[in-house]
């Protein structure tokens, strides 16, 4: 059997056993994330090209293929163009940049992995950009972190213990086998209003409206998509993390899946709005 065929061994669903290493990690990481946001700045923006790199990293190796020492240096330069574009907000050299680095992936892994070592690319880039483009807004840049720091964190716990608590159908079996319909909704709907409270909390009821509201629904709804997507992928590959970086939580791939969509569904309707900032376009409706 070829290891695009095996399935991911995985521990069965349901039960807290892993919660002690996870809860540890994931302090350490959300103090991490907090500590760059406050900051930010130069802070900021080397935190995430860190988290980028290290996306592009597990991603080549992950895959597999030839040249991966090369395409993990081609995907670590397209990674760096992102965050310096994503910091001055010039989208448009930023899509260039990743596109053509992207290719010169593709190139170097040969027939059989081009379009995923490609991928890989695009998606690292993607992160670093949205995210250094959102901070970088004048005035709003912090609390859009904050925000989808609230929507996702919130929707990936309360997925974790809705799906364990209440149990129930499976969302989606053949690509993620805990992943519950109950957990997924209470999850998008948690991290949602989680959003909405850090608006609120973070610069009053003037933003925290209705429209912000949903606007974090979708942003939910889309880090649950990101997670089943790099769910997929390493179903594809026969893996059931993305490497062993973070005790209890795998990689960091795994880690960043819902928030590098969410992020990236921010960004992209803070710049379709047209608003003063790529922030503002989010809470000002």
């Amino acid at each position: 059997m070829s290891r695009a065929e095996k399935a991911p061994v995985r521990a069965p669903s349901g039960g807290f056993a892993d919660l002690g290493p996870r809860v540890a990690s994931a302090v350490a990481m959300v103090v991490a994330a907090l500590g760059a946001l406050y900051v930010g700045g130069d802070v900021f923006a080397l935190f995430w090209l860190a988290a980028a790199f290290a996306v592009n990293w597990e991603w080549q190796g992950l895959i597999g293929g030839a040249r991966r020492s090369a395409r993990i240096a081609v995907g670590g330069a397209a990674v760096a163009a992102a965050t310096a574009f994503g910091r001055v907000a010039m989208p448009g050299a930023a899509l260039l940049a990743i596109a053509l680095l992207a290719l010169a992936n593709g190139a170097l892994a040969g027939a059989e992995r081009r379009l995923w070592a490609a991928t890989g690319v695009v998606y690292a880039g993607a992160l670093a950009f949205s995210v250094c483009l959102l901070r970088e807004s004048p005035d709003l840049g912090a609390l859009a972190i904050a925000f989808l720091f609230a929507v996702v964190w919130g929707t990936d716990i309360f997925a974790y213990f809705g799906g364990r608590l209440i149990g129930g159908p499976k969302l989606w079996p053949r690509v993620s086998a805990g992943k519950t319909w109950s957990g997924t909704i209470t999850g998008v709907l948690s991290g949602a209003l989680l959003g909405l409270a850090a608006v609120y909390f973070g610069a009053g009821p003037r933003l925290a409206t209705w429209q912000v509201f949903l606007v974090g629904l979708a942003a939910a709804g889309f880090s649950q998509v990101g997670d089943l997507f790099e769910s997929s992928v390493k179903r594809r590959f026969g893996v059931k993390d993305s490497s062993a970086l973070i005790p209890g939580h795998g990689g960091v791939m795994d880690r960043l899946d819902g928030f590098l969509f969410a992020g990236v569904f921010a960004a992209a309707v803070g710049l379709l709005r047209g608003a003063p900032s790529v922030a503002a376009g989010l809470f000002f409706w």
